[in-house]
């Protein structure tokens, strides 16, 4: 299994990713606001999934600001975001049915009746 650093690094991708393929336009700024971290973190992010050849770089000219730039993900960067997106599912699943089981056993500890889980 990978380690914490790992995965929460693989979902911080996987929403940016996604942010990127929902506007690619949208500032790093914004990005570190949605994504829930720095905006230096978002610039370091954004660096390393174009060095990875997921995201490319290009400046948008409808702009007034020509240092703004839009973000598009590649073919690569589809391919990877699906297989982050599978991994991330199957993940919340098993967090899913464990937090389930943990559920159940502590409403039987209490000894919640089963009429109460219908509600």
């Amino acid at each position: 299994m990978a380690s914490k650093r790992k995965l929460v690094q693989q979902d911080t991708h996987l929403r940016i990713l996604r942010l990127l393929e929902q506007n690619p336009e949208i500032s790093t700024r914004e990005i570190a606001n949605m994504v829930g971290i720095s905006n230096g973190g978002a610039y370091y992010c954004l660096n390393a999934l174009v060095k990875k050849g997921l995201i490319k770089l290009g400046n948008f000219s409808a702009s007034k600001h020509k240092n703004r730039y839009a973000y598009f993900l590649t073919p690569r960067g589809m391919s990877e975001k699906t297989k982050l997106t599978g991994q991330f599912l199957v993940r919340k699943h098993m967090e899913f049915e464990e937090l389930k089981a943990e559920i159940d056993a502590l409403e039987q500890e209490i000894g919640v009746e089963q009429a109460m889980k219908s509600d």
